[in-house]
This record gives structure tokens, C-alpha cells and sequence, in this order.
């Protein structure tokens, strides 16, 4: 099984309400296998020249590699960040049943088109 096919994507988010919205639309998108929400983060960043401090959510996204443009796509859409975050991590080694599960509730892979 070729590990590098999956992916593991962190975002943050400022409340509860925005992260179920976000994990609800994007399972059932089929771009994502999985969303864990943790709560009671604090992140500290320096925005606009100002530094920040506040309460976050994370979202541990679990999906293929080849839905990342579609799900980065996705997030940015919906979230209510200007600039969110969205970092992918390659998975490097699971358990292939875990990873046989990603493939089976995520949206279908598509073959190349072959020009004829």
C-alpha cells in the first residue's frame, strides 16, 4: 500500500459551531474521511502588525493526497478566517485497514483522460 496517498491536514477555527460546520461539509462532500475537532487551544500569532492571543479549535483532517487542491479549495471557501490555516502533513505509515477506510468513504478517484 503506498502510504504517501494519504494525508493528514490541520486547521484551526474560532468556535465550536464554525468547526462542526466545516467537518460536516467536507465528509459529506466526500473530500475527507474523518475530522477529530480538539478543543481549547490558544493560539498566540502576530497579525496585522499586532500580536494576538486566542481561544481555537484544531480540526485533524484525515484524507487522500489527491483531494488536497479540492479540500484546501473547500476550506477556504467556508471558513470565516481571511486567511485560514491549512497545512497538509504526509502520512508516512498507517494501518492499512485505517488507510483502506479513508479510501472507501472518500470521493471516488479519478483516472486520467487520454486524448485520443
Amino acid at each position: 500500500m503506498d502510504n504517501s496517498a494519504y494525508n493528514l491536514v490541520l486547521s484551526t477555527v474560532p468556535s465550536i459551531d464554525e468547526a462542526r460546520y466545516i467537518a460536516r461539509d467536507l465528509v459529506q462532500k466526500k473530500l475527507v474521511a474523518c475530522v477529530n475537532i480538539v478543543p481549547d487551544l490558544t493560539s498566540v500569532y502576530e497579525w496585522d502588525g499586532e500580536l494576538h492571543e486566542d481561544s481555537e479549535l484544531l480540526l485533524v483532517i484525515k484524507t487522500r493526497t489527491d483531494l488536497l487542491d479540492s479540500l484546501i479549495e473547500r476550506i477556504v471557501e467556508i471558513h470565516t478566517y481571511d486567511v485560514p490555516e491549512v497545512i497538509c502533513l504526509p502520512i508516512i505509515k498507517g494501518h492499512n485497514k485505517y488507510l483502506d477506510w479513508i479510501d472507501s468513504v472518500t470521493a471516488l478517484k479519478t483516472e486520467p483522460e487520454v486524448d485520443s
